[in-house]
């Protein structure tokens, strides 16, 4: 037999055979077979014919009378053919070194990659003495899956670098994904193109295997928006103590759970370590999902580390969700990488185009609008590329400690030249408010010099009526020249403010706002109020517990098409409008009913029986009413009643207290 370094040379001189099996074409966006794809089989499929065995003398010869190929030809697939060349090299080194050894793996996996019918590949395995390396080779796709009974999975294991097995349910999982949620596999392979080549060389540096990426595809389904009823995010679903113990900043201005790279690192680090606490990837898989700890206690209690055995059901101690998780990530795995086979047709799939971007350093927080219009490209793009963002704007940022934003691929420069170009009108500064109690929207924005609605849009949020005490709101606040006097920034707040309206934003009255910190106590329902508009008689009507639009339309003899008009409800609005304590206004021709006291709510056609014999216009504070009830049922503001009763701490009034409710 030859020297083996002299038949490496000779492989690695001679381009690929004409007559080889072309590679199946790879779906728009797609990666195309590397290093890890590995060759399937199934059982029943017909073997390649044999070829005689020839000296490596004979090998020479027939290479050298091999045809070449036109030098136009050539020089068109060079730039293609290139890196697979450079990584075949690389992967023959090692064997090269050491003549004597045996080919390993990778040189094999190497020789595959030359194609299936190539001559030369086979007449290198047969001068490499490995009769057994064709028992694998097939022509064609996988064959359509009829029967998963009979299928032998241990037949397409080496395509995948981690276990996979069939057992019945993974068998189930592999039917529910061709049946009920058929749909959603289908949006998940969809998906998958977009963060399959960024994710995977990340678990590869980390020592992970590349198919590791499938347990983002049964956590999140690629999505970095999604959050689970745990509160874990992103698409490596994290919760937040396990995402700040593996580095990932959560605060008011970013959530990087939510970051589809920096979460790829941080779920290699945590799965690397699982993998080292529990030996194997079916033990950390189950672990990922409810934690080293109890299946480490289960293997210790039962003395073994079968996945199998301590998953069963005769077992207790996992959760059924931690007991399908390992089928269901074999199951996906399965048919991600061979839908086809699996019933799943080409036109089910709308491929995404792979996750490639800029960066770009920022210094000081900026808002996405600004971003965007210097990089011409859209606001949504920008969030598309920076999911962590949970504002409008970046976080602040220093030129010592920039922050790292994400662009459109190609727009980098057109960003940096448009935005060292802004003038101070065009930008907007941010600041940070605490919500105290008292603090409503309308007050901040007076305070600090902004719209309502600009402070809505920055922090995503489409309305309020009471702030959350204690809540941070970032602020956006026309720029200030160095004397503190406005720098012109009315224009940008003006757009933003603009821009807040088209995206659905809307504001509440300053009347309508409930201040921050008021107790909640029962609400008034039933007529609150009625009064003359134009001559017409107008009630303002609380929704009571078991209202519904007949109900209140046959109380007050109208109809339900005119409360929806009174209301500009449509009908699927009008099932969110029937809460208690929801207003409804109604224009009717006679007087309202009076309406009876209900437990737990307080009538406001009529005082309660503790305010009989009260003097007009005085109220005595029942258990669990608040100033802002009380406002609400007598028709005056809630500083109204503060300034004719001399109230300054609202958070102390006892039951009994008597109050004014009507101007003196």
């Amino acid at each position: 037999m030859p020297p083996f370094s002299l038949l490496l040379l000779v492989l690695a001189s001679v381009p690929p055979s004409r007559d080889a099996v072309p590679t199946p074409s790879v779906p728009p966006a797609m990666r195309a077979p590397g290093a890890e794809d590995k060759p399937m089989r199934v059982a029943g499929a017909a073997q390649e014919p044999a070829v005689p065995i020839q000296s490596a003398e004979e090998i020479l010869k027939d290479l050298a009378n091999e045809p070449t190929e036109d030098a136009g030809a050539a020089e068109e697939d060079e730039a293609s053919e290139e890196s697979t060349e450079l990584e075949e090299l690389r992967a023959l080194e090692g064997a090269t070194l050491d003549p004597g050894a045996r080919p390993n793996a990778e040189v094999l996996q190497s020789l595959r990659r030359l194609g299936m019918a190539n001559p030369l590949r086979l007449r290198m395995l047969d001068a490499l003495e490995e009769p057994t390396f064709r028992e694998d080779e097939e022509t064609g796709e996988l064959p359509l899956m009829t029967d998963l009974s009979n299928f032998d999975v241990s037949r397409v294991q080496a395509r995948y670098d981690i276990p996979v097995e069939m057992q019945p349910l993974v068998a189930q999982y592999i039917q529910f994904f061709q049946g009920p949620g058929r749909k959603w596999f289908s949006k998940w392979v969809s998906r998958s193109t977009r963060y399959l080549p960024v994710m995977q060389p990340i678990l590869e540096a980390h020592g992970l295997p590349r198919d590791t990426v499938y347990l983002a595809m049964i956590e999140s389904g690629f999505s970095p928006t999604a959050y689970s009823w745990a509160h874990a995010s992103g698409p490596w679903q994290f919760i937040a103590s396990t995402g700040r113990q593996y580095g990932l900043r959560q605060d008011f201005w970013v959530d990087e759970r939510r970051d589809p790279i920096k979460a790829t690192y941080a779920a290699a680090r945590y799965l690397k370590d699982l993998y080292a606490e529990l030996g194997h990837w079916y033990l950390a898989w189950a672990g990922y999902n409810t934690g080293s700890g109890r299946v480490r206690r289960l293997m210790e209690r039962l003395g073994t580390n079968d996945f199998w055995a301590i998953s069963s059901p005769a077992e207790k101690g996992l959760a059924l969700e931690t007991r399908h998780y390992v089928p269901k990530l074999i199951a996906a795995a399965l048919i991600a990488k061979h839908p086809a086979a699996f019933g799943f047709s080409e036109q089910e799939f709308v491929y995404e185009q792979p996750l490639t971007f800029d960066e770009v350093k920022l210094t000081d927080a900026t808002d996405l609008d600004v971003i965007a219009r210097a990089a011409g490209v859209s606001v949504a793009q920008i969030q598309d590329l920076n999911p962590e963002l949970r504002r409008w704007c970046t976080p602040p940022a220093t030129a010592k400690n920039p922050y790292v934003l994400r662009l459109p691929k190609g727009s980098a420069q057109q960003f940096a030249e448009n935005f060292a170009r802004l003038s101070p009108k065009e930008r907007l500064t941010f600041r940070v408010h605490k919500v105290k109690r008292g603090d409503t929207l309308s007050q901040i924005a007076l305070t600090y010099g902004t719209a309502p609605e600009a402070i809505l849009q920055m922090n995503r949020l489409k309305s309020v009526r009471t702030l959350r005490v204690n809540a941070e709101l970032v602020i956006p606040v026309p720029a200030v020249r160095g004397g503190g006097k406005p720098a012109g920034g009315a224009s940008a707040l003006a757009r933003k403010v603009a821009q807040a309206r088209r995206s659905g934003v809307s504001v509440l009255r300053p009347e309508d706002e409930v201040p921050a910190g008021t107790p909640r106590g029962p609400v008034a329902t039933g007529p609150i109020k009625t009064e003359t508009i134009n001559g017409r008689k107008r009630v303002t009507y609380g929704v009571q517990s078991g209202d519904s639009l007949w109900a209140i339309a046959q109380r007050f003899q109208v109809n339900v098409d005119d409360i929806r008009k009174w209301n500009n409800l449509t009908v699927r609005a009008s099932k969110k409008a029937l809460k208690v304590g929801s207003v409804l206004y109604l224009w009717p021709d006679n007087a309202p009913k009076q309406v009876e006291e209900r437990a737990g709510t307080v009538i406001a056609q009529r005082a309660p029986a503790g305010n009989a014999g009260r003097p007009s216009g005085v109220h005595e504070l029942a258990a669990g009413e608040s100033l802002w009830s009380v406002a609400q049922r007598y028709g005056v503001s809630v500083e109204d009643i503060k300034r004719w009763n001399n109230i300054k701490d609202t958070t102390r009034l006892p039951t009994g207290l008597r109050l004014v409710v009507k101007a003196p």
